[in-house]
């Protein structure tokens, strides 16, 4: 039991299960008893153990002394556990690692072969920058050892090293070098230098450029794949700089791409000709082309291979880039790429976003966006039916939920996966881009997309909806990331750019608000975003609306659901435009029924307003107390203002037709650029970081703390003012249970219909435009309402002359005369007639962003894949600088030449450490000589008359003016009396700035550049 082996260790930590922890605590005692024996073999076994029970989580630090007796040990089997223990214990703050520097330069030039890779193997893992600084002599003779293994593992850890110590690659290199152009060395140490060069590559690729033809040799000749992969790698960084190399490489890439079986080879030479530039080089048009078409085939292959998702991630990474240079190709596999939008895996969904994105075209905006739409139409149909069944009334019985579980049992199997909220945003916002980039000028049918936009605003998930009133913040912003508020907006911007559909578009506002009004039953409240913009475009082209006083009506009951601070403010706003443009008229007579339907009207919108008077939102706040106040004028006028009788004429109140509308009429809203803003000149004095108020912070804080007590026994408060509980009697119809609302799920790529993604009442609506618009058109056959069963023209005009009961007598018989009829008939031969043209369709004008001067494109820009933009290129650069092998910062090797010394003399690292020491040294006597010039500087200034507190540039500026005021013409005589004295006191002082020049550029170079400068000033003013 006290010698027992590594195996005993397991064999016991097995038959304790149950029991490990007291097990592996006994053991730790038994392994720092045994760790502490004089004999070697005892000592190694619970060293061996000890590594074990570390790789459970139990600390090993305390006996790294003890691992480095093992480790000094003669035998190669307790060496070879000594250094395993040294790998898993000691770090580069461990204290014992300065005692194991004499042990590590012994054991690496050992006679043993396999002596000598165990400090190789192990470097790597405890190095230090002094420590390398150490072994790096004994280290590099290793690169010539007959052994290739030796010299493999040699390279390696060299560059570990250098990510240490960066001089490593300077003294290494040449070696380095050598065994590289060495055409009889092991493919092994080949390979090891390869991957070296491809770490370095990256960092400095200029300086492996004269290795290219080596390299080119290697990538030919060689038959290992991963060595190939590598090279190719490296040529992508190589190529940027010698264009030349990519008629060079082309026909071994393009032989590699045709005839290797192996998948990540194919896939390493498509990226490296990607990212090396070949495809977009402007050499050789042909060759390029078409391993741009033969790359495009791989790709295409690699994703039809069913089971496995890899390649198919793999495949749409090298589409994504591939679409930059050539959309046209990638475009042409539409159909695989749309297959994978359905995929099960989240992952490729996405990837195949990113796609169809930078590949949209106006030919198949309409298809792409269709599969999206779909899509999203299956999965919240399919929560619909979810929350349907989940949701049940008070009065339902136990027997209903009972038949509600069976009848959901079969439907839940037909049911698509649902799609998490995060990936719904992802693909709302991306059809939301593809249609409204190029400033929508890939949209062919506008009203095709308001209809789309309909349903995004039904299909978008909704935010966490706010109970709290208290909660929102003051400034008013909640929701911030509500897609259904960037789907309004979208609709409000067509409606402003586009003024040929306003109609349409507030029509489609109309659908969306009476939607939102009849989700929201009593006491819920709205959460949509889409409330904002959907309530300004009712607002701003009231005039279009086809019944406003039902749209006011929809508005007053939204306020009281409406939680958003800024969707309240518009909804306020559009409310008080509509009834403007209701009680507004100026023609209409003031008749008793206008006078009371204008009283009563006035009365309700004042009751909705005055509910949010005391809004904690300061906007809706100002808004609701200036509108009622409004009203309650206006509604005095109106009552004071007597009708209008047969004999007796009465213009309506002026506030009803003047002062109301003259606050909402005014110039036309356009939209601006982005970017407009930024150019707006600020005024003179103007702060814009200064607070308004210095005290505001104390204002706020005094006001959150004042508190307004609340009677909770006030019956007039609760009675009038705060709403009863909601009481549900609706139950599901029993249709519902019996109809299977199974979805069609399209088979066929192509274009999905419209039925598939639009709802029923969208459809309609479509369909009632689609008949309206072609109802003059004698080629469209039209649907007949009143007769169901197929019928004929004839036909038809018996039914409408003669009624459903049809007498035969009364049929009208025609005479035909053959003769007649052959006489006037033309005998020559007939024109062919020319098909029908359908009717161009209407040209649509979609306004520009309104810009100031240099502002710059107002329009957006096109679609940019996730590699194409320079500032995502150097952010990707930034991030893989910042990465590194283990975790250790590699910045430092990118600042390092490896060029040879001028001289031809090795490198010597410690002839290096001693000059920068001694250049180290030679700087802090120049700065102390320095320091003792300037202090001479000094004593010689007071010694001519200036003080020591350093008033020299005062005295300068004090007498230059002086001097060329009196005379500019005397700059080199002596003048008068007082000229002259002034311009010897200026040769004294230009005795001085010569010392001061020679000596230190402390003071001397300050008070010359003062003095040139006063005296080219005053002689310009003057």
């Amino acid at each position: 039991m006290f010698e027992k082996s590594l195996y005993d260790l397991i064999r016991g930590l097995r038959n304790h299960k149950g029991n490990e922890k007291e097990y592996m605590q006994n053991c730790l005692k038994e392994c720092r008893s045994e760790i502490r024996s004089q004999d070697l073999d005892l000592k190694a076994t619970a060293l061996l153990k000890l590594i074990y029970l570390e790789m459970f989580g139990h600390d090993m630090s305390w006996a790294s002394f003890n691992v480095l007796e093992v480790m000094a040990s003669p035998k190669y089997h307790q060496k070879r556990v000594g250094y395993l223990g040294a790998i898993q214990s000691f770090r580069p703050d461990t204290e014992v690692l300065m005692l194991a520097t004499n042990l590590l330069k012994k054991d690496l030039t050992a006679a043993s072969t396999t002596t000598i890779a165990l400090p190789i193997i192990t470097l790597p893992h405890v190095i230090t920058s002094s420590l390398a600084l150490s072994v790096l002599p004994d280290l590099l003779p290793r690169l010539n050892h007959t052994h290739p293994s030796i010299r493999k593992k040699t390279i390696v850890t060299l560059y570990r090293l250098a990510l240490v110590y960066p001089e490593t690659l300077r003294a290494a290199w040449p070696r380095i070098k050598e065994r590289l152009m060495d055409k009889g060395e092991d493919p092994s140490v080949t390979a090891a230098i390869v991957n070296v060069i491809c770490e370095l590559g990256w960092r400095r690729p200029h300086d492996f450029l004269p290795l290219a033809p080596r390299l080119f040799e290697l990538l030919v000749d060689s038959g290992n794949n991963w060595m190939a992969i590598k090279l190719i790698k490296l040529f992508a960084t190589l190529t940027p700089l010698e264009p030349r190399l990519v008629r060079k490489l082309l026909p071994p890439l393009t032989e590699i791409i045709r005839t290797t079986p192996a998948m990540s080879l194919l896939y390493e030479c498509i990226s490296g000709i990607i990212q090396g530039g070949i495809l977009g080089s402007g050499e050789d048009a042909d060759g390029r082309e078409e391993i741009a078409s033969l790359c495009v085939s791989k790709l295409r292959g690699m994703i039809m291979i069913d089971g496995d998702p890899n390649l198919k991630y793999v495949a749409l990474l090298a589409f994504n880039k591939i679409v930059i240079t050539h959309p046209w190709l990638v475009a042409q596999q539409e159909d695989v790429i749309l297959e994978c939008i359905d995929s099960a895996d989240i992952s490729i969904r996405i990837k195949a976003l990113d796609l169809v994105q930078g590949m949209v075209s106006s030919d198949n905006l309409v298809s792409i966006v269709s599969r999206l739409m779909r899509q999203l139409k299956l999965s919240s149909s399919g929560e619909r039916k979810t929350a349907n069944l989940s949701g049940s009334s008070p009065g339902e019985s136990d027997d209903e939920d009972l038949e509600k579980t069976i009848d959901s049992a079969p439907k839940s199997t037909n049911q698509s996966p649902p799609l998490p909220d995060d990936y719904k945003i992802d693909v709302i916002n991306r059809i939301l881009n593809m249609c409204s980039q190029n400033n929508y000028g890939f949209l062919t049918d506008f009203e095709w997309y308001i209809d789309i936009l309909t349903q995004l605003v039904r299909s978008a998930p909704l935010p966490r909806p706010i109970n709290n009133v208290d909660s929102i913040s003051l400034s008013g912003r909640s929701n911030d990331g509500d897609i259904s508020e960037r789907i309004g907006a979208e609709l409000r911007n067509i409606t402003v750019k586009v003024q040929a559909l306003r109609p349409t578009c507030v029509r489609a506002a109309e659908a969306i608000i009476s939607q939102l009004n009849s989700e929201a039953s009593i006491g819920q409240t709205v959460v949509s975003g889409a409330l904002k913009p959907v309530a300004w475009i009712i607002g701003e082209f009231c005039s279009e609306i086809s019944s406003p006083e039902d749209i006011l009506g929809t508005l007053l009951q939204l306020i009281p659901k409406t939680s958003s601070p800024e969707s309240l403010a518009a909804c306020l706003q559009a409310a008080m435009k509509i009834f403007s443009l209701i009680a507004g008229d100026q023609l209409a007579p003031w008749t008793p029924e206008r006078k009371s339907k204008i009283t009563l009207l006035m009365a309700r919108i004042i009751h909705s307003f005055e509910a949010l008077v005391l809004h904690p939102n300061l906007e809706v706040q100002e808004r609701a107390v200036e509108f009622t106040e409004l009203l309650k004028l206006t509604a005095e006028a109106a009552s004071s203002q007597e009708a209008s009788t047969e004999t007796t004429y009465q213009d309506p109140p002026l506030l009803l037709t003047q002062a109301i509308p003259s606050l909402f009429a005014g110039w036309e809203l356009n939209s601006v650029a982005p970017v407009a803003q930024k150019n707006v000149p600020l005024l003179d004095g103007l702060d814009l970081d200064e607070p308004i108020n210095p005290n505001l912070n104390s204002l706020l804080a005094s006001a959150e703390s004042i508190s307004i007590p609340v009677d909770e026994t006030d019956e007039f408060e609760s009675y009038y003012y705060q709403r009863p509980a909601a009481t549900s009697i609706a139950s599901e119809p029993a249709i519902n249970k019996l109809a299977d609302g199974r979805d069609e799920v399209a088979t066929s790529y192509q274009q999905p219909t419209e039925e598939t993604y639009l709802d029923a009442d969208i459809l309609a609506k479509r369909k009632a435009e689609r008949l309206e618009r072609n109802r003059d058109d004698p080629f469209y056959i039209q649907e007949s309402s009143s007769i169901q069963r197929s019928s004929t023209p004839i036909h038809n005009i018996l039914q409408n002359s003669n009624g459903p009961d049809l007498d035969v007598d009364s049929i009208p018989i025609m005479e035909l005369d053959l003769d007649k009829l052959s006489a006037g008939v033309d005998h020559s031969q007939p024109h062919p007639s020319k098909p029908a043209r359908r009717p161009p369709r209407q040209k649509i004008v979609v306004a520009a962003d309104e810009n100031l001067g240099s502002s710059g494109v107002s329009t957006p820009r096109n679609y940019d894949s996730e590699n194409s933009t320079d500032a995502r290129a150097r952010a990707a650069h930034s991030k893989k600088l910042k990465q590194s092998l283990l975790g250790v910062d590699s910045t430092s090797i990118s600042a390092l030449s490896l060029e040879d010394d001028s001289s031809g003399k090795p490198f010597d690292p410690e002839a290096q450490q001693r000059e920068e020491a001694e250049m180290a040294r030679a700087m802090k006597e120049v700065e102390r000589l320095r320091l003792e010039m300037q202090r001479a500087n000094e004593r010689i200034q007071v010694a001519h008359g200036v003080d020591a507190a350093g008033t020299v540039v005062k005295k300068k500026k004090a007498k230059k003016p002086k001097v060329v005021g009196i005379g500019e013409g005397e700059g080199n005589s002596n003048g008068n009396g007082e000229g002259g004295a002034e311009v010897k006191i200026k040769k004294k002082k230009k005795k001085a700035a010569p010392i001061d020049n020679g000596e230190g550029n402390a003071g001397g170079e300050v008070v010359k550049l003062k003095a040139k400068k006063k005296k080219a000033k005053p002689a310009e003013i003057q």
